[in-house]
């Protein structure tokens, strides 16, 4: 009977808590040799916090780390290359603008006579390429070459001669399908020399590609370990989004009559390289389209592109049966499209303008910023949305900052219905807010619906996208996988549909 290896990386019984959170609770981790090890998980599930245990960015409160059978601390990130522990972002943290060889030796240049030897710098990064079978000129800025190769000098400048961990955290967020080729080859080349791989993504397709094993952790613990050939995807994705939550909020009946409408909007191959897939979408009024999904699935891109706030490089769309091209949020709200963002305080409000600053800002591009709305205009458009959205604020004057997250999100609906949208976008309506208020917007988005508002609707919450839905559409790895209507539309045929589309 063949012994078991000693794992590259053991963490055992590791646990972290911020003030309010507990990011790990008791997580036990292993990584083998010559492995690529996925870890995946949604937000919040604590894959970033796990990580930075591991390379030294945070100091766990509880638990032993191994490293090779050995007990190490990594006190900080640089101290971690001294273990052979290196990691490479989503975002390239290398300099654009300063050439390969520049950015390969930085800090680490070699000196002769109390001066850089470029000769020698030269050498040495053609040497770390030549390990992962790159051929470049390294005398051309980083800046030159396409994302895919930075990412490859991103991971030669990471690797040491006794390199034993690497830990790739989204490295193929902004390829295509070419260029992830490219970098897997590089992968399997670093696994076959025993190099452990740690690879956190959001592609499921990527994970099945590439990993030997799966790891899964959801809210700060560990959901379980397997090996990826032994886990079915449709149990995966039952691992990472969790048991059924109690429903609050009663599945509405399905419409019978919206099918045959035409649509108000019309999305015909819409899509972006590197960021979304081509998908077709048609929003019709008094219907309300979901968007579901893992965490990075494409429902937020599928929202920004619809809205203008990305820019498509393929598709048609027609508004109305007339075709357009929209090219900037200012003229989807002329159109009469309203976009709540995710992150409402970052992309939604101005936190520093008053409620009726906030509310009436839509209004206000609609009419023009040559065409100033009167005070008393925007007065009774804030009060009339105060009262219709119950707007906890003593006053349309208090500082938007100053209100509670439920709060902001009614003031962000309010910006729109004082506008008159015809198409409402809302991604994530209900992130953050209390039950209350969770409760009040899932009544607003069906009572618009009935007045004939078209919605499209994103979130991350199954139950949610089940209770306001008459058409669902499945994303997976940015692209669109399928699509459910009517009667059909339950959590266990979403989730299928993830997995097997």
């Amino acid at each position: 009977m063949t012994e078991p290896s000693t794992p590259r990386v053991e963490l055992k019984g590791i646990s972290k808590s911020f003030p309010g959170v507990r990011a790990l609770d008791a997580v036990d981790f292993r990584v083998e040799p010559g492995e690529i090890h996925a870890l995946l998980g949604e937000n919040g599930a604590g894959k970033s916090t796990l990580i930075k245990v591991v390379t030294g960015a945070v100091r766990r409160d509880a638990g032993t780390m191994l490293l090779d059978g050995t007990p190490v601390e990594v006190n900080s990130p640089a101290d971690a290359p001294k273990f052979g522990i290196s990691a490479v972002y989503q975002e390239v943290n290398l300099i654009p603008t300063l050439s390969v060889v520049k950015n390969l030796t930085l800090e680490r240049q070699p000196m002769r006579h109390r001066l850089i030897s470029w000769k020698r710098a030269n050498k040495r990064a053609r040497e770390r390429l030549a390990r992962l079978k790159l051929d470049i000129d390294v005398e051309r800025p980083l800046g030159w070459y396409p994302v895919a190769i930075q990412q490859l000098i991103a991971i030669a400048r990471a690797l040491e001669d006794d390199s034993r961990l690497l830990v790739l955290d989204e490295p193929t967020a902004s390829l295509d399908a070419r260029e992830v080729e490219l970098l897997f080859s590089i992968l399997r080349e670093l696994k076959a020399r025993g190099i452990a791989i740690i690879f956190i993504t959001h592609f499921i397709d990527q994970v099945y590609q590439i990993a030997d094993r799966i790891t899964v952790l959801r809210n700060g613990r560990l959901v379980g370990t397997a090996p990826t050939a032994e886990l079915p995807r449709i149990k995966l994705v039952a691992m990472m989004l969790g048991r059924e939550l109690e429903a609050v909020e009663t599945r509405k009946p399905a419409k019978e009559t919206v099918e045959t409408s035409e649509p108000i909007l019309a999305v015909e191959g819409m899509g972006r390289r590197r960021y979304m897939g081509t998908f077709d979408l048609k929003l019709r009024a008094g219907e309300v389209v979901g968007l579901a999904g893992l965490l990075g699935s494409g429902r937020t891109e599928t929202c920004k592109l619809v809205f203008g706030a990305a820019h498509a490089d393929s598709g048609h769309v027609r508004f109305e049966g007339k075709p357009i091209r929209i090219r900037s949020p200012r003229q989807a709200i002329r159109l009469g499209i309203g976009f709540c963002p995710e992150d409402r305080k970052a992309e939604g409000l101005i936190s520093e303008l008053t409620v009726r600053e906030n509310i009436v800002l839509a209004l206000q591009v609609k009419r023009g910023w040559w065409n100033r709305l009167p005070f008393e205009e925007q007065e009774r458009a804030a009060q009339e949305m105060i009262k219709l959205l119950a707007i906890a604020t003593p006053d349309a004057d208090k500082p938007v900052g100053q209100l509670s997250g439920g709060n902001q999100q009614k003031v962000i609906l309010g910006r729109w219905l004082a506008s008159q949208s015809r198409i409402l976008i809302l991604d994530e309506p209900t992130r953050g807010i209390d039950v209350g208020a969770h409760a009040e917007v899932i009544a607003l988005i069906r009572r618009l619906s009935g007045e004939g508002m078209a919605l499209l609707v994103a979130s991350s919450e199954l139950d949610e996208i089940v209770t306001v839905s008459d058409r669902v559409e499945v994303l997976r790895d940015r692209h669109k996988v399928g699509e459910i209507a009517g009667a059909d539309i339950t959590r266990d045929n979403i989730i299928h549909t993830i997995a097997a589309g």
